[in-house]
């Protein structure tokens, strides 16, 4: 894998300081940027693969309040090829909402924990490496002796039972010997954990409570408590991106 690089833009510079160890916790080759204000990332003409913005930062040199949204739209507009994913990393869940305008990957609610950010982490750098063409199109699994091929496309959802990983799949299932954690690591950024037993693919989830998520096949699966509020706000996201690629 090539180098990811990376920018972060919070004026809190303990914000930076801890993103930047959550960064370098998982092991993946990274150039990290900080900047501490909007005003500072834009004087600058580097292009990042993934960018983590504060959204209620400090007002810009000339004195107008620039916040993270706003900057977000401006990196937008400056339309390089391929847009870099955007994080946004604030402590108030309000402007979720806003974050569809800008086709952001995700929102993280401070204080950020650990092992979210390392799942959401995981999935954009995934989505990085898809995108560059360094990562591959197929999952590879071990089935009866020999290795499998999926098209992930084809995955309605991924669950754990009796050590053992089980594919739903369009046609018909897989199972094979293995942790869905490692699973998790290996799809693309359509796919979320909802459950310590279920990975689903976001493209063919139907309808969805704060118990359980009903996908296109019929299969009705629980969704943890804990997952249920990052789930929505992964699943409107995905929604957005559909509507901004098919416009």
């Amino acid at each position: 894998m090539d180098i990811i690089r990376i920018a972060i833009c919070d004026d809190e510079a303990n914000i930076r300081s801890y993103l930047i160890t959550l960064i370098r916790k998982q092991n993946i080759p990274c150039e990290i940027k900080e900047y501490d204000s909007a005003d500072a990332l834009l004087s600058e003409e580097p292009y990042y693969d993934l960018l983590f913005l504060d959204i209620e930062l400090g007002d810009g040199s000339n004195g107008n309040p620039m916040n993270g949204m706003l900057l977000a739209r401006r990196i937008r507009d400056r339309n390089p090829h391929p847009q870099p994913l955007i994080i946004f990393v604030s402590g108030h869940e309000k402007y979720v909402y806003d974050a569809f305008d800008v086709d952001a990957f995700q929102y993280l609610v401070k204080p950020v924990a650990e092992k979210k950010f390392a799942e959401v982490f995981h999935r954009a750098v995934t989505q990085i490496s898809a995108r560059a063409g360094q990562g591959s199109k197929k999952l590879v699994v071990p089935f009866g002796g020999i290795s499998k091929v999926i098209d992930p496309e084809n995955i309605y959802y991924a669950e754990s039972r009796s050590h053992k990983v089980i594919l739903h799949l369009k046609e018909e299932n897989l199972e094979y010997y293995g942790k869905l954690g490692e699973l998790e690591r290996k799809l693309t950024g359509q796919f979320f954990r909802i459950h310590k037993g279920y990975i689903v693919n976001l493209a063919y989830v139907e309808e969805y409570s704060r118990l359980a998520v009903t996908v296109e096949n019929g299969d009705k699966l629980l969704i943890s408590k804990y997952k249920y509020a990052d789930f929505v706000r992964t699943h409107l996201l995905y929604l957005q991106r559909l509507l901004g690629e098919s416009n």
